[in-house]
C-alpha cells in the first residue's frame, strides 16, 4: 500500500461506542487498537490484506500498520479504544507478548475467552480513560491487552505476512530498547548499537519490520509519554518536554503538533475539558 493514500493520524486515547466509523481511506496511526463487535461484523483491508471480525471477537493491534475499515451494508455495532503505543511499551511486556502487538496483523480472540461482560468493560473506558486520573481503566486495558497477547500466542497460527524471524526479533529488541530509553538522548545509532548491528542496515530492517523509521518510531514514544503526562498530571509543560526525553522546548512543541495535530497546552486543555480541538 503506498504512503501517498494512507493518512497519517495523530496518536493519543481515544474511545468510540457505537455504528462503525466511517473510513474514507486507509490511515495508520501509533496507537495500540482494540476492536471489539457488538453486532454485525468488520471488514478490514489490513496491510492490504483482508480482515473479519465478527460479532462477539476483539481485534488488538498496533495500528501503525495501514489499515481502512471496508463499509458494510449490514449496521455494525462496537467499541473502539486507541492507546499510545508508548504506554504499552511502558508495561514491559514480555518478548513473545511484544513481538505478537508488533507483528504486522491483527490478533483477533473470542472475547468470552478473556472478559466475562467485555460490552460493559468498553463502556465504562468511555469516560474512565478521559478522567484527569485515569490509571484504574489503564490497569484493567494492559490487563486486557495481556490476556488477548496470551490467547492469540496460543491460539492457532495466522497465514505468515511478517519479515524474517531473525529480522523481526531484531526490530523487536530495537522498539523494545526504545520504550526503555526514549526518555534519554539516545539516537539511531544508539538503537542500532544495542543489537549489534550496522546503522545503515538496523534502519532499514526497522523500517521493513516496523514500518516508520527508528528517528520517527522515538519521537512518537517521548509525544505518547508526553501525551499521558499532560492528560495525567499538573506538571507544567516545560517539566513534561524534559520528562518525555525532548532535547528542548522548540522540539517538544515542534513534534507534539505535528504529531498530535494541536501544541501541547491546548492537548491538555480538550483532552481534560472535553472541548472541541
Amino acid at each position: 500500500m503506498e504512503d501517498a493514500v494512507v493518512e497519517t493520524m495523530p496518536s493519543g486515547i481515544w474511545t468510540h461506542h457505537g455504528p462503525a466509523p466511517v473510513m474514507d481511506r486507509a490511515h495508520r496511526h501509533d496507537d495500540v487498537e482494540l476492536n471489539l463487535v457488538l453486532r454485525g461484523h468488520l471488514d478490514y483491508l489490513f496491510g492490504g490484506a483482508p480482515v473479519r471480525v465478527r460479532a462477539g471477537e476483539i481485534a488488538l493491534f498496533w495500528a501503525a500498520t495501514p489499515h481502512h475499515l471496508i463499509p458494510s451494508p449490514t449496521r455494525s455495532l462496537g467499541a473502539w479504544v486507541h492507546l499510545p503505543l508508548g504506554t504499552a511499551l511502558a508495561w514491559t511486556l514480555p518478548a513473545p507478548d511484544l513481538a505478537t502487538l508488533l507483528s504486522p496483523r491483527p490478533v483477533i480472540v473470542d472475547a468470552a475467552v478473556v472478559c466475562p461482560d467485555p460490552a460493559a468493560v468498553f463502556t465504562s473506558w468511555q469516560a474512565e480513560l478521559l478522567e484527569e486520573d485515569p490509571t484504574i481503566a489503564l490497569l484493567e486495558v494492559q490487563a486486557l491487552v495481556r490476556r488477548l497477547l496470551r490467547a492469540g500466542r496460543d491460539g492457532p497460527e495466522h497465514p505468515d505476512g511478517g519479515p524474517h524471524p531473525g529480522q523481526a526479533h531484531s526490530a523487536v529488541e530495537m522498539a523494545r530498547f526504545i520504550g526503555a530509553h526514549f526518555r534519554e538522548p539516545i539516537t539511531p545509532a544508539d538503537v542500532a548499537g544495542a543489537v549489534h548491528l550496522n546503522p545503515t542496515y538496523a534502519m532499514t530492517l526497522f523500517r521493513r519490520s516496523v514500518g516508520t523509521t527508528i528517528g520517527t518510531y522515538l519521537s512518537r514514544c517521548r509525544v505518547a509519554e508526553a501525551q499521558r503526562l499532560l492528560i495525567g498530571t499538573s506538571m507544567t509543560t516545560a517539566e513534561v518536554a524534559h520528562a518525555s526525553g525532548f532535547s528542548s522546548q522548540s522540539a517538544f512543541y515542534e513534534q507534539f503538533s505535528r504529531i498530535c495535530g494541536l501544541p501541547p497546552g491546548r492537548y491538555r486543555q480538550v483532552r481534560r475539558s472535553g472541548s472541541p480541538a
